[in-house]
């Protein structure tokens, strides 16, 4: 059964969803840089380079395995509030919510000080409309 969330209760779970959305856009980034390290290195190895040593290699494959695990965590923390995350990279999510007896979704992305959008469930983060529309 799906949770509906009021604005108030979209603004307070905030408060927990926030910090968890920055970092999971932190180690989104540090993945890739890593991701990135590890392609460079054998494209190198490749063309006659230097390649990592193995125990940087290693080092690097546990410390990525260590944030997907930290990432898998935070997104289904997010899930278990009942809150759908759209996107890591921007921190975009939406909240489920019923408006004059109609579910949409009360939009927020990282950096915005509150829940202050809303859109239609068949719409997205491009339509989304000021709160002050929802009737």
């Amino acid at each position: 059964m799906t949770k509906f969330f009021d604005i108030d209760a979209a603004n307070h779970a905030l408060e927990e969803v926030a910090p968890l959305l920055a970092t999971l856009a932190d180690q989104r980034a540090e993945l890739i840089r890593l991701r990135d390290r590890t392609l460079a290195a054998h494209a190198s190895a490749t063309g006659g380079g230097p390649d990592l040593e193995p125990e940087e290699a290693q080092r690097i494959r546990l410390r990525m395995q260590g944030i997907v695990d930290q990432m898998a965590a935070a997104v289904a923390r997010i899930d278990a509030l009942g809150i759908t995350l759209r996107d890591i990279e921007r921190g975009l999510i939406d909240f489920p919510a019923l408006a004059s007896g109609r579910q949409v979704w009360l939009c927020w992305e990282l950096g915005e000080d509150h829940v202050g959008y809303w859109h239609e469930l068949d719409t997205g983060f491009g339509s989304r409309r000021p709160l002050a529309d929802l009737s």
